[in-house]
């Protein structure tokens, strides 16, 4: 039997984490064999994050603010759960033991105190290190040789959920330095979300669930609708390694950030949710427009990226710029996405046979960003006109 590239790429890989599983005797082996285990990410994250947004112009009165924001205006009630404080967190220098030290101009209290505030809303406090001596801003160090000491440290500190980046990591195999951090983190005993951010280079998603709860299968988004759609597409590659407790990640969210239109916003978050991504909010919610509100807020929509049968959809049907993404849901359903991303409106037509519906059968239609029931019923086809940059999402129910 012959071997493919991915299935090369796949054993050498778990070769050498085996090589490394040897070295660690407090790992039992039933967890040698999954290395993560720590119950999280039974659905996609949900949050918020500082980077697409504010970068390194970060403090405590912020991720204060936004906690106190996610709560306010119910985003909080709606499942985004994670205050995540990206890069420029910490001193240039670690302190005379080696640990992370706050940076006292903007993290005065430190991280335990705001981890503490953030838990007493409700919430959950995300951070953020580096696979690799320094982080990608160069304004702190990176975990690369400090894995455990920084694990010990935000455990202790009460942190929630880990994004681990890539940056100045000397040429440092993959192999050599996430897997530290899997070992590392378990040992804690605090159930940390452990993001991977490795930008997608060595195809994480083929090796990724031994590791964490998530994997970047994209380098960096920006806030633009070609950054936008070419993230979709590397990311929907990988769908079938998708799971409950591990999940491609084509990057956090831009809405609400001004770089597209309402339509091609809607178009993102429509994607981002029926591909089971990672829902990152990268705005300022403290202070978000009503439309903004209305995107990352529909309900129905998020209901899709929280289905519990955590299946990622797939791009079922491309013709030129139209395209049909879809996925099945629990209880028989199946959400659609119908995208046009010509210049021009043009009508789109989902195929049963394309997204999986037995032929004959008749369904409802629900769309969700209209909130409204279709009157009419639809057998083997249903055809739908669709703007420039723009989307219609539906869930499609079977009737008896």
């Amino acid at each position: 039997m012959g071997f493919s590239l991915q299935d090369i790429v796949v054993l050498l890989f778990l070769s050498a984490l085996m090589k490394a599983d040897a070295r660690v005797t407090a790992v039992d082996s039933e967890s040698k064999r999954t290395l993560l285990a720590n119950g999280l990410g039974i659905t996609p994250p949900m949050g918020w994050n500082s980077w697409n947004h504010f970068s390194c112009f970060i403090n405590e009165t912020l991720i204060r603010e936004t906690a106190d924001a996610l709560v306010s205006t119910g985003l909080a009630e709606l499942g985004y759960q994670y205050v995540n404080i990206d890069d420029c967190w910490a001193e240039q220098n670690r302190d005379s033991e080696g640990y992370f030290v706050p940076k006292k101009s903007t993290f005065p209290s430190g991280i335990k105190a705001l981890a503490e505030y953030v838990h007493s809303k409700g919430l959950k406090l995300g951070i953020y290190s580096d696979a690799g001596y320094l982080t990608c801003s160069q304004k702190m160090p990176g975990s690369l040789g400090y894995e455990q000491k920084d694990a010990d440290t935000f455990a202790s500190w009460g942190i929630d959920y880990l994004k681990y980046d890539n940056c100045n990591n000397g040429g440092l195999k993959l192999m050599e330095r996430y897997p530290r951090m899997t070992r590392a983190l378990m040992r804690t005993g605090r159930p940390i979300f452990f993001s991977l951010c490795e930008w997608g280079d060595m195809h994480p998603a083929l090796w990724g669930a031994k590791l964490g709860n998530s994997w970047r299968t994209t380098s960096d988004i920006n806030d633009s609708w070609e950054s936008m759609v070419s993230r979709a597409d590397q990311n929907e590659v990988y769908a079938e390694y998708a799971r409950p407790g591990g999940w491609n990640d084509p990057d956090m969210l831009e809405v609400g950030n001004g770089g597209m239109t309402n339509d091609e916003y809607i178009v993102h978050f429509s994607i981002w949710a029926i591909s089971k991504a990672p829902l990152l909010i990268g705005c300022d919610v403290r202070n978000m427009t009503r439309e903004t509100m209305d995107i990352i807020g529909n309900k129905e929509v998020i209901a899709v990226n929280q289905d519990p049968l955590g299946i990622q959809a797939k791009k079922v049907r491309m013709e030129g710029d139209l395209e049909v993404w879809a996925g099945p849901l629990s209880g028989y359903k199946t959400a659609i996405v119908l995208l046009n991303r010509s210049l021009k409106p043009s009508p789109i037509t989902a195929n049963w046979d394309d997204i999986g519906i037995p032929p004959k059968t008749v369904v409802e239609a629900r769309d969700l960003w209209k909130h409204e029931t279709l009157k009419k019923k639809f057998m083997d086809k249903m055809t739908v006109s669709i703007g420039p940059h723009s989307c219609r999402m539906f869930v499609l129910t079977p009737l008896s």
